[in-house]
Parts: structure tokens; C-alpha cells; sequence
């Protein structure tokens, strides 16, 4: 039976209820009355100065999603940008991954870490080579890390994971440090997220791969991941081990996106209900070629105007969650969703252990290809000249807006007032300390032009004496 409320995997993304829904959907998809109705509940609406979003249910953006006609989809199109817009203004997270592990005793088939795989060099980084990957990192001007791990309890035990984030946050190299990272590692024990909560994480990020049980257990055919109940409750878990961002996620590909799609939704709305916070963030990965993985393997795969749609409808679906995008997407497709709803993205990104020291990008230890392989100096310089802005922002987190606290400035907007200048503070930085001649006098001509659109004057005062104390040598103000 489903019931979003239950803490029972198969209750809360319940195949029954999935069937029912996508029935519905293809039912209703050319009912345009109900069709526009939907449209209107999901438009941003101005209550005094605050902007609120109803979001949708995983039916009615499934009624969306199943919709095909030309002029509703330019509707949905035209609705994200208005709440991309409303929540989260022109600003774009940059992060990159950082791979420490990939030893893994799971034989996910769409995985090149998986056991059975003899092609990939298997590679753990020691705390000294941990070091020597931040500093390049942080000497690229990057802040947010996710650190990346494959499940094996006697490579990668805990202990492991707690040394590495130890040893991260204590690297503070010239004007370098890195102030967040962000964990994607296996599902694991309360007690374990506790661990994590108290060595400083972020979010913790753990992606689905695929709600489908029977599909999941038979491309999880060996090892702990086999386990669908244990895996798709770790939310659950890691709630009740005090850590409140959680980052959802599903590979597209595996199986149909349609199915995917709602209950990627059934789950934000479970966390909701149970917990009172949905999804910090959610990541929409494409199933990519890798060492011993070809995509053409799977047949569920999907093109780029079904990904921009389904990324569209996420944005409107669950409007107050980050969207992330990898580097696993080219620069065309990463260009295009930016607009639709997309609020995170990697910059520089190497998926190999122990890849940021190298010069030229290994693919010995890779967990998938890299699609868009540009450093970050340039993927800042071609945010600015779309007219985004960069931000290496992790105040949030630092400042205790996390979870509740966080989602409720989210939902009315009202986030904007600390991130746009946060967001232009963490850019000057990055002008200043790492940017090349060219960035650099785009940045700045561009943050000239920020500061004209803050209306709150006592904040913009405050901001411009950050910018001059930046240029004088100091760092980290927050809003």
C-alpha cells in the first residue's frame, strides 16, 4: 500500500502507485483543461515580497511530463525559467568531485568499479596524496568538494572517510581552503551518519540509480547494494543521524524515465512529510561510457529535449531543491538546462583517483568520461558571459542554514538576500586569486553591474567594503 508517510522503502515508492500514476498520466495527457490547470498551481505567485511556489505531485508533473504537445512545453519551459529565476536569481554553484577510492566489492553492472572488473586500476589515496589533490584543487580556486568512494568496508571503512574530511578541511594553502565537502559515499548505519554530521559534512549525497526493484536488483546482482529496502531508506537514516541536507538522484537510462521520474518525486515528497525537509538537492545523471561499460547496453536511454524536460519538471516540481548537473553532460546540454532550472554544476572535473595531480586527464581509474573537459577559469569566464554568477558560496552551511532553517528561506525566496551577495563575494575571491587577465576583466566589469541590482542599500554598503577589504588581502566575509 502506498503511503508517503511510511518509513518502508516499497510503502513510500510504491510500484502500485507508480502504475497507477503513469496510467493517469497517459490518460490525461491531452486533457488541456487539467493540463493548464496544473500550469497555473505551478507558477510562481508575489505574496507582498516574498515569491511562493506550490510545487507539483509526482501525478500532475507526470501529467506534464507525459504531455507532447509543442505550445504546453513552452509553457513548462517558460514556468521554470520564471521559478529558476524566483529562487535562485543568475547564480551557479561550482563544485568539483573528489574521488579517493575505488575499490568496491558491488557488481552493479553499469559501474566500472564493480568487482568483476579487471580493466581499471584499482587505486586508494593516502592521506599525503589527499593533500596533494586539495592543493590543486584549491590552487584552481575551487571551495565545494564531493568526495566520491566505492563501498568496500576494508579499503574504505568509515574511519577512512572521517580521516579524509579531516584531513581536507585542515589544508589551507595561500588564500586556499576548501570550506564544504560534501559526501557521496554508500548507504550506511545511523551511527555512521552521525559520524559524518559531527566531522562537518554538507549534504549527504546518494544517488538511487533506479526505483524500479526488480531492475535494481538485477543490476546490483552481488554485494550490499543488492539490498533495495537498506539502500532507498539511507535518507531516512541519515535524517535521523542529524544530518538534514540530503541530495537525491537517479541514472537515466536504466530504466524508463517515465517511471524514474515520478518516483524520484515520491521520494522528495516522502522526505517532506516524514522529516519536514525535502531533497537539498537532486542530481540527474545520464548513464555514460566508462572502462567496461557501454551505455548502449542499456535501452532506456534518453534524448536531450526528454533530459530538458525532465529537468524543466523537476524545477517546477520541487522548486526550493538545488538541481545539479556533471560533467558527464557536454557544454551544449549543461548551456541549455542552466535556463530550465539547473542551479549546480562541476567545473574541471576529473572522475580518476588521484586525477587533479596529474597533467594530462588519467582514464585508468575513471568512473565515467568526461564530457566537458574545460578548466574552471574557463567554465567561470563562460558562466559570466552568459550572465550568471559564479558562486563558491558555502555560507549556508557555515552560518547553520541547513535543512528547515535553509528550506525556509528557500520557499519564499527570501535565500536571495544572503546568496547574491555572497555569491559576488566568492567571485571576487576567485578574481582576484585565481582568475585568468581575461575572466578577471569580465568579472569585475560584471560585478560592477551586480551591485546596481541590490535594492537593499544597508546590504550593498556592506558589500562594497567586503569587495574593497577582498582586494586588500583578506577573505571569507558572509552575508
Amino acid at each position: 500500500m502506498y503511503n508517503k508517510k511510511s518509513l518502508k522503502a516499497e510503502e513510500f515508492i510504491n510500484n502500485n502507485e507508480i502504475i497507477r500514476t503513469l496510467d493517469y498520466a497517459e490518460k490525461n495527457k491531452n486533457n488541456i483543461s487539467l493540463i493548464n490547470d496544473i500550469l497555473e498551481k505551478a507558477r510562481p505567485k508575489k505574496i507582498g515580497k516574498e515569491t511562493h511556489c506550490c510545487g507539483l505531485t509526482h501525478e500532475e508533473a507526470s501529467i506534464l511530463l507525459a504531455c507532447d504537445d509543442e505550445s504546453v512545453i513552452k509553457k513548462i519551459y517558460s514556468i521554470a525559467e520564471e521559478i529558476k529565476q524566483a529562487f535562485y536569481g543568475e547564480r551557479i554553484v561550482i563544485f568539483a568531485p573528489l574521488y579517493l577510492s575505488n575499490y568496491c566489492v558491488n557488481g552493479c553492472i553499469y559501474c566500472p568499479y564493480h568487482y568483476q572488473n579487471k580493466k581499471i586500476l584499482r587505486k586508494k589515496l593516502t592521506q599525503e596524496e589527499i593533500k596533494a589533490e586539495v592543493i590543486a584543487l584549491q590552487d584552481m580556486g575551487h571551495k565545494r568538494l564531493a568526495i566520491e568512494s566505492g563501498e568496500d568496508s576494508i579499503n574504505n571503512p568509515i574511519e577512512y572517510i572521517l580521516e579524509s574530511i579531516k584531513t581536507i578541511y585542515s589544508i589551507k594553502h595561500k588564500n586556499g581552503s576548501i570550506r564544504r565537502v560534501n559526501v557521496n559515499i554508500a548507504a550506511t548505519t545511523v551511527e555512521n551518519y552521525k559520524k559524518l554530521k559531527e566531522a562537518g559534512i554538507g549534504t549527504y549525497i546518494l544517488f538511487q540509480e533506479t526505483y524500479h526493484k526488480e531492475t535494481y536488483e538485477n543490476l546490483h546482482p552481488t554485494g550490499p547494494k543488492h539490498n533495495y529496502a537498506y539502500h532507498t531508506e539511507a535518507m531516512d537514516r541519515a535524517m535521523e543521524g542529524g544530518i538534514d541536507d540530503v541530495g537525491l538522484g537517479v541514472l537515466f537510462g536504466l530504466e524508463g524515465y517515465k517511471y524514474e521520474f515520478a518516483a524520484l518525486l515520491m521520494h522528495a515528497e516522502h522526505l517532506e512529510a516524514v522529516h519536514g525537509v525535502g531533497p537539498h538537492t537532486i542530481s540527474v545523471p545520464r548513464v555514460k561510457k566508462a572502462i567496461d561499460i557501454n551505455p548502449t547496453d542499456f535501452d532506456n536511454g534518453i534524448d536531450d529535449e526528454v533530459f530538458a524536460k525532465i529537468v524543466a519538471l523537476i524545477r517546477i516540481a520541487v522548486p526550493y531543491t538545488g538541481i545539479i548537473i556533471s560533467t558527464r553532460e557536454n557544454q551544449e546540454v549543461r548551456e541549455k538546462l542552466l535556463k530550465l532550472g539547473v542551479s549546480q554544476v562541476s567545473g574541471a572535473s576529473r572522475t580518476s583517483v588521484g586525477g587533479y595531480t596529474q597533467e594530462e586527464r588519467p582514464v585508468d581509474t575513471e568512473q565515467f568520461d568526461v564530457s566537458d573537459q574545460r578548466t574552471l577559469d574557463e567554465v567561470v569566464q563562460w558562466l559570466l558571459q552568459l550572465g550568471h554568477i559564479p558562486s563558491f558560496c558555502t555560507a549556508c552551511y557555515r552560518e547553520g542554514r541547513t535543512g528547515d532553517r535553509f528550506m525556509s528561506l528557500c520557499k519564499t525566496g527570501q535565500i536571495q538576500n544572503c546568496c547574491q551577495p555572497n555569491a559576488i563575494i566568492t567571485l571576487k575571491e576567485f578574481l582576484t586569486d585565481y582568475a585568468s587577465k581575461e575572466t578577471k576583466k569580465i568579472g569585475e566589469a560584471f560585478i560592477i553591474k551586480e551591485l546596481e541590482k541590490i535594492e537593499n542599500q544597508s546590504v550593498k554598503q556592506v558589500l562594497e567594503n567586503n569587495l574593497k577589504e577582498i582586494e586588500k588581502g583578506k577573505r571569507d566575509f558572509r552575508f
